[in-house]
């Protein structure tokens, strides 16, 4: 493709999912109505929840993103882990240096420039409300860290390629002409710099779109993408180079075939729900005023002024009115028994919107003193079983690709060392990144509870037959169960240095048997003179 068709492809893009917004739209209005402006704008100091009778889809939604940072992204620990993709790589030095690179990419992230908590906090909750979360990770302008930015999914379209992944990303951009023209110096319309110069808060309209390099023509230079800037308020390009990543995390949860979009299993399983409850609380509201205060059944022209019906109101009657007649004023008889049947069925629809949302699925199981481990073993397999769906999605959409592209730039830069520094098994290998989460927790936890309970069956099998103890290699089980449940590598010695441990034992344990062979064998030519002396 050339410029001009790249162009066209993007708005072509923007163009056929107006019916994609209108969902969104109306998701966020039921569930993330500070995010409702797909199809409609937001005004400064706007009440967002106006049109709602009930908050508890909103809170549904809030706590379901504040579980996905804090379970997959803690603070407090570190949450991501890189391994070599082939095993036999994973040598003691390589974990040593792998655990060095963790810490370096970590101070990066968590740098206070960086924004990284804010981006993917903003993107939690697109992920949760919409099913689609829109993350960028570039150098920043100092080009000395990175920058982490999270875009409204109404402002990014893509596109796939036949084995799934997204070649083509394009982003609409509104920067201020001054913003524009300060990015890049001399490339931008000579129009711009007038804007930047008169009106420098004058919003343009730009695209930036990120296209594989076998889509666009053009020598990339053996880089994969390219990067294209392009002012479509005077339709020329600004910037076109060709770039070593996409920049661009686009984190899926649910997709279905035929749409690159994907959607939220939580939201739209709960929209109906959220729906209902708001017409039931209006109702239930309602009903409730009614009841506390009924309408009035007036007597006409035996009222003379206007009825007080709020507390210690009074109302002014005609004082020749004859209450024989009836009263004046009377209040309408009201049935009010089906209120509680009401409020019953408001409970059991808050139950299906927080079910839909994982909220009761996202607790470990608790242990009593009197569990067996055999039951402890079967509640954590429930447990893996309804959250798998809820945490697999989740840590290879959202924090693997952030990881890898922060990785990705922060190779290129130089962060981790020379490559050449790095060791041999690592060299040309394909680094892959392991996440911590309650949920593989539990799973790396049955290690440790697999190494007590085959400990148990060998000491019933040893009692029976002693050769018994020669079925399991101890040093590997062991090893592998200390990784499961979290021991640092620090902590372990390689398995040489095990190796030398073990041979410098047994030769101790060999000089010290032939010590006492020799002490043995004195005493005993010791006590043969004496008895030859006696002799």
């Amino acid at each position: 493709m050339d410029i001009k068709q790249v162009r066209e492809t993007a708005d072509r893009l923007f163009g056929k999912r107006h019916q994609f917004m209108s969902l969104c739209q109306e998701l966020a209005e039921n569930f993330y109505p500070q995010r409702a402006d797909f199809t409609s704008t937001h005004s400064i100091g706007e009440e967002f929840a106006g049109n709602l009778m009930t908050s508890y889809p909103v809170l549904t939604r809030r706590d379901l993103a504040d579980q996905i940072g804090s379970m997959l992204r803690p603070t407090n620990k570190p949450w991501f882990h890189m391994k070599p993709s082939d095993e036999d790589r994973e040598t003691n030095d390589a974990k040593r240096w792998l655990e060095q690179a963790e810490k370096a990419q970590r101070r990066v992230m968590y740098d206070k420039r960086a924004m990284f908590t804010r981006c993917t906090k903003e993107g939690d909750h697109d992920f949760a409300a919409f099913g689609n979360a829109v993350e960028s990770v570039r150098l920043n302008r100092n080009a000395d860290g990175l920058i982490y930015r999270c875009w409204h999914v109404r402002d990014v379209v893509w596109m796939e390629n036949d084995e799934g992944e997204n070649e083509f990303i394009a982003r609409r951009w509104k920067p201020y002409a001054r913003d524009l023209a300060n990015l890049f110096p001399g490339k931008v319309d000579p129009k711009v710099n007038d804007k930047a110069r008169k009106e420098p808060y004058f919003e343009m309209d730009v695209l930036h779109i990120i296209i594989s390099a076998d889509q666009y023509e053009g020598d990339a230079q053996g880089k994969p993408y390219w990067s294209i800037y392009y002012d479509c308020t005077h339709d020329k390009p600004i910037e076109m180079v060709p770039v070593w990543n996409k920049e661009y995390n686009i984190s899926r949860w649910q997709t279905v075939s035929g749409s690159q979009y994907a959607y939220s299993p939580a939201s739209i399983v709960a929209l109906p729900d959220a729906r209902l409850i708001q017409s039931m609380t209006y109702t239930l509201l309602e009903a409730g005023e009614k009841a506390v205060n009924p309408p009035v059944i007036v007597t006409q022209d035996a009222i003379r002024s206007d009825m007080g019906l709020y507390a210690g109101g009074h109302t002014w009657v005609d004082n020749e009115y004859d209450e024989r007649l009836g009263a004046a004023m009377r209040p309408l008889t009201q049935d009010t028994s089906a209120l509680p049947f009401g409020i019953d069925m408001q409970r059991d629809s808050r139950m299906m919107i927080s079910e839909a949302f994982f909220l009761n699925k996202l607790n470990l199981p608790e242990r009593g003193p009197e569990m067996t481990a055999y039951e402890v073993g079967q509640r954590v397999q429930e447990y893996i079983r309804g959250a798998m769906p809820l945490f697999e999605p989740m840590e290879s959409e959202r924090n693997g690709g952030l990881c890898e592209l922060t990785f990705d730039q922060l190779f290129k830069m130089g962060v981790f060392g020379s490559p050449y520094d790095m060791p041999e098994s690592l060299q040309g290998a394909d680094i892959q990144f392991h996440f911590e989460s309650p949920l593989h927790d539990a799973i790396d936890a049955q290690k440790g509870q697999k190494f007590l309970e085959a400990k148990q069956l060998l000491a019933e099998a040893i009692a029976l037959d002693q050769s018994a103890a020669a079925m399991i290699d101890m040093k590997v089980s062991l090893r592998d169960a200390l990784d499961g449940i979290g021991i640092p590598t620090e902590w372990i010695n390689p398995e040489d240095m095990v190796e030398e441990i073990i041979e410098q034992q047994q030769q101790q344990m060999q000089q010290q048997q032939m010590l006492d062979a020799m002490e043995q064998g004195s005493n005993v030519a010791k006590n043969l003179e004496g008895v030859n002396i006696e002799a």
